[in-house]
């Protein structure tokens, strides 16, 4: 086994540079030529995805050695702080093997042996995004307390105190809650509480890059959407779903209410089914809200999914329903999905399947 554990810093331009790390696999590619022995490369170098699978493209010696059957690749990022490495190493919350090959995979699991952490085997290019997901998130988090505090300061309160109350709570804050990738964030609270802060802050002239892109991120994904529908060249668009989120019928700035609106407002005929949603049910700030932003719903809402269904040459799934099961397993297979739900794998594979970010 080698680990390869060398530089790879960025160039003036921010891209990766990579030149240390094809000229180390090289050099042992080459090596393992001359050699009947198989052997594991480890690369625990930080590479952008897809670095670690494109050498076998780029080095024919690699290439090589791999067809083969004496050189093994395998992407292991490493999680380890400067100043608590060997503790960190240790003591790991996971260990991820990206194998290249189920062989390669077994010689490094079994190296981690000793360790008392679960194992990932995920594929080559998923392991060497989990770095760079990690440490974004590292970073998106000191950058949110640093602006949390920098509100704080000017409203006179101890920023450590605030923070220590939304660590306790390990059920949504400190979680794994909102942390798997899907459609854009709606309701009565996360937009106009956003908004508030934001408010706040321009208020005391302090800046809050992190803060003030949030509302704007999550309206790129909703027009994101809208482009992909649009981009099909179909009319006659079907919704599933219009609360903002499943189980309840809240659609007060729900994201599906604007990607309806936007969707209708550039000429399509759409048509919704939502069963937590009647007309008739539409009471206080809902009916508000809804008379305000979609005003024409009596004319989309349908009352039968079948209804949604027969009328659709686009079926857009914004909140799953296990009901919903039947009807799409006999669902036209040249009707394209776009999922934002992330319906179950055995229901997402005909041929016009798109999945949000999946």
């Amino acid at each position: 086994v080698t680990m390869v554990c060398v530089g790879t810093p960025s160039d003036s331009s921010g891209a990766v540079n990579l030149d240390a790390v094809g000229a180390t696999l090289k050099s042992i590619a080459g090596i393992l030529l001359q050699s009947d022995k198989y052997h594991v490369v480890i690369m625990r170098s930080t590479v952008p995805p897809g670095t670690t699978a494109s050498l076998l493209r780029d080095f024919p010696e690699i290439a090589q050695a791999v067809a083969q059957g004496k050189l093994g690749l395998v992407m292991n990022p490493e999680f380890l702080r400067e100043g608590s490495s060997i503790d960190d190493f240790l003591h790991p919350p996971v260990t991820v093997i990206g194998q290249y090959d189920q062989r390669a995979g077994d010689v490094v699991a079994s190296l981690y042996g000793f360790l008392q952490a679960p194992v990932v085997r995920l594929q080559l290019e998923a392991a060497e995004m989990v770095k760079y997901a990690n440490n974004a998130f590292h970073a998106l988090k000191v950058t949110f307390a640093n602006e949390i505090g920098s509100v704080c300061k000017h409203l006179g309160i101890d920023s450590h105190e605030v923070m220590k109350v939304l660590c306790m709570d390990d059920k949504l804050n400190i979680s794994k809650k909102y942390l798997l990738p899907g459609f854009a964030f709606g309701g009565s609270c996360l937009p106009k509480d956003l908004r508030a802060l934001t408010h706040i802050s321009r208020h005391a002239d302090l800046s809050l890059p992190l803060m003030e892109s949030m509302l704007p991120s999550n309206q790129l994904l909703i027009d994101r959407t809208a482009q992909r529908v649009r981009a099909l060249g179909k009319r006659r668009i079907g919704m599933l779903g219009l609360s903002f989120k499943r189980d309840t019928d809240d659609l007060r700035e729900s994201p599906f209410v604007t990607l309806a609106e936007s969707l209708i407002g550039t000429g399509f005929d759409l048509k919704v089914f939502d069963k937590n949603v009647s007309l008739s049910r539409l009471i206080g700030a809902n009916a508000t809200y809804i008379n305000q932003h979609m005003p024409h719903i009596d004319g989309v809402l349908e009352l039968d999914v079948q209804a949604v269904l027969d009328h659709a040459e686009v079926l857009v799934i914004c909140n799953y329903e296990p009901s919903y099961e039947v009807h799409l397993r006999a669902l036209d297979a040249s009707i394209p999905v776009i999922d934002l739900a992330r319906i179950p794998a055995e229901l997402a594979a005909g041929p016009r399947y798109d999945g949000l970010s999946w």
